[in-house]
């Protein structure tokens, strides 16, 4: 092993010393934010709170989550997230896999046509009109079909596809494989860094959602988000001016908690679900970036 020299050592330290400051102001507004979370709420009105709570206490978190309407909601999300999710990544990666096929012959004009959806969209008044007719309102669907299909997600895919060597699907077609078996047993086996990849995308994208619960089914209470739900709350706490606001949502309740405690509780509560999963795909999702990026 080579001996390290000083100009070694000093770029090490030079790195080490520019990750950590990076580290430190990348973390530091999330621990505040937790701090706050954590801290007695008319206590933090106060301020001078950094990453650690002055006086704890979870009343805001119980407050948010003992929220009528909370538990269903939740429900509604993970079942959008871990459908949608599912749903979504076989769909693009079977639309990757057939504009992959070189025996295709339309491959260039279907690719184009994902491609000029990429830049050009009806807008939000056709797109509201469209969902409209095809009967989506307050329809559980309406959440799963739109999104089913990303062309973004498509043209990653394929472009991972494409590093995948021919000679492989040949001779699965030689040993009696169909195109199925193919693209099940084989490919998506393979393309297990990019779809976990792809997975993160669609995931936080459905559970970070709450507009389109606003446009097509905010008028129906069962099939409201969390994200949808948790607006509310801090709409209704934004627009009253001091103590009242959680009594316009039930007035049955008494204020426990302060505006700016509940921004920061809901925060934690959107954001740990994505944290826990990160970690574990964190691996595939690095390899996935740089393997699948777009080469065309």
């Amino acid at each position: 092993m080579s001996k390290k020299t000083a100009s070694d050592i000093v770029f090490e330290v030079f790195n080490y010393t520019i990750m950590i400051i990076l580290a430190i102001i990348t973390l530091y507004p999330f621990l505040h934010v937790l701090a706050v979370s954590l801290n007695d709420p008319y206590d933090a009105i106060k301020g001078g709170i950094t990453i650690f709570p002055r006086k704890f206490t979870l009343v805001n978190y119980i407050e948010t989550l003992n929220y009528p309407q909370i538990p269903w909601a939740v429900f509604i999300t993970v079942l959008r997230t871990v459908v949608g999710t599912a749903l979504g990544v076989l769909s693009s990666a079977m639309v990757a896999y057939v504009i992959n096929r070189k025996d295709f012959i339309a491959r260039k004009a279907v690719s184009v046509m994902f491609i000029i959806t990429m830049y050009v969209g009806g807008g939000l008044i056709p797109e509201y009109m469209l969902m409209r007719g095809l009967g989506l309102m307050n329809n559980f669907l309406v959440y799963i079909l739109p999104g089913l299909i990303s062309p973004f997600n498509v043209v990653v895919i394929k472009s991972y596809m494409e590093g995948i060597p021919a000679d492989v699907e040949e001779s699965a077609m030689i040993d009696g494989a169909n195109d199925f078996l193919i693209f099940w047993k084989i490919i998506l086996p393979l393309c297990a860094p990019v779809i976990a990849t792809i997975s993160l995308f669609i995931a936080v994208g459905h559970w970070n959602s709450w507009f389109d619960t606003y446009l097509y089914c905010s008028s129906e209470p069962k099939l409201t988000t969390l994200q949808y739900e948790l607006q509310k709350i801090l709409s209704n706490a934004a627009a009253s001016s001091q103590v009242d606001y959680y009594s316009n949502l039930d007035p049955n309740r008494t204020m426990k908690v302060t505006p700016h405690s509940l921004r920061m509780a809901m925060t934690i509560i959107v954001t740990m679900p994505i944290l826990f999963v990160y970690p574990f795909i964190q691996r595939y999702f690095i390899h996935g970036m740089t393997i699948g990026a777009v080469k065309s």
